[in-house]
């Protein structure tokens, strides 16, 4: 077998390849390595670099190079050079607005607890806020429809119990009781007659109770015009009602039914 004289591509050493391995490099355009060594230090893309902090040489891929003119060979040094260009904002000292003590941050509260007994409402607003609705509204407000209701449990142990402290007394449980609206509809809440007495003031001409197509004993609250009309009073408070919910929008979506819902806060 006759061998031939080859150049290593990358130390420039001589060394010998058999005539067929010598035609196939050059006919394909391979470099050619006198070692795996020579073959890996080829291949490796890697820059020499020195610290700008502690002056360590080290490498880097080409591709892990961004445009900068300073690189480190560690995190801590990265860290000890920004941290002198770009030092830390000291927090002041301060005296938290609840317990009085004496800490330093940028923050108004020492702790997450002080900031939450700070924002608590107290119980003269949340009383004072139920007057002014009744008011204005002429009835007490819904649980539902009550920005402070969260603050008002807290405060008081119930809604209930919110609403016997302002000086009324609580509504009855939603669809406990019927209602009888002013145009004679019979509402099976006090919200579904609050909806019929504002359509009926408005003359708006409007169904009650309207069955689904399908006979599948399911009944629309209202029904004006094209428009199909329900009220989710419970939405989110108890799961079967939730259920029944999901059921009625498949049939209005079935039907392509024009609907409108209608939720507590929209009273």
């Amino acid at each position: 077998m006759k061998i031939l004289p080859v150049q290593c591509s990358y130390c420039k050493k001589t060394f010998y390849r058999s005539t067929r391995r010598f035609n196939e490099a050059r006919k394909y355009h391979w470099n050619s390595y006198c070692s795996s060594i020579c073959l890996t230090k080829a291949r490796n893309k890697q820059k020499i670099l020195v610290c700008a902090n502690c002056s360590k040489i080290f490498k880097r891929q080409f591709s892990d190079l961004k445009k900068s003119n300073s690189y480190y060979c560690s995190l801590s040094c990265a860290a000890i050079v920004n941290n002198t260009k770009f030092p830390k904002h000291l927090g002041l000292k301060k005296t938290c607005a609840v317990c009085k003590k004496v800490f330093v941050s940028r923050e108004k509260y020492c702790s997450v607890a002080c900031k939450n007994k700070d924002q608590i409402i107290p119980k003269e607003i949340i009383l004072k806020r139920i007057q002014r609705f009744y008011n204005e509204k002429g009835r007490i407000p819904f649980k539902q429809e009550f920005a402070h209701a969260r603050a008002a449990r807290v405060q008081f142990g119930t809604w209930n119990n919110t609403i016997i402290a302002a000086g009324f007394t609580p509504n009855p449980v939603m669809f406990a009781k019927k209602f009888t609206a002013n145009d004679t509809h019979k509402c099976d809440s006090l919200a579904e007659k609050i909806i019929d007495d504002w359509l009926f003031a408005r003359k708006i001409k409007h169904l009650r109770s309207a069955p689904y197509p399908g006979n599948k004993g399911f009944t629309v609250d209202f029904v004006i015009d094209e428009y199909w009309i329900e009220f989710f009073g419970l939405y989110g408070e108890h799961k079967r009602y939730d259920e029944l919910r999901e059921i009625k929008l498949q049939m209005i979506k079935q039907y392509n039914f024009k609907f409108i819902g209608i939720y507590p806060y929209h009273l």
